[in-house]
């Protein structure tokens, strides 16, 4: 199988260029990478806001949190 048009290596690799496969797509890989690498992020921040809120709301009054903290 070749993913590059090349069908045998007894030639001049110099004058052929890129052998590796998926030639061509670097671009739109980037940019699917970048695009996840963002969403990954932001899904990320909003989870641990809600998480965070979850706890904050648990111990409005805070007595919880200072009481962990005399005990130690």
């Amino acid at each position: 199988m070749s993913t590059n048009g090349l069908t045998s290596w007894a030639v001049d690799l110099a004058e052929i260029g890129a052998i590796y496969p998926f030639q061509g797509t670097e671009v739109p890989l980037y940019i699917a990478g970048l695009a996840f690498w963002i969403w990954f992020h932001w899904a990320q921040l909003r989870n641990e806001k809600v998480e965070l809120q979850h706890e904050m709301d648990a111990d409005a009054s805070g007595e919880a949190t200072r009481a962990a903290i005399n005990a130690y």
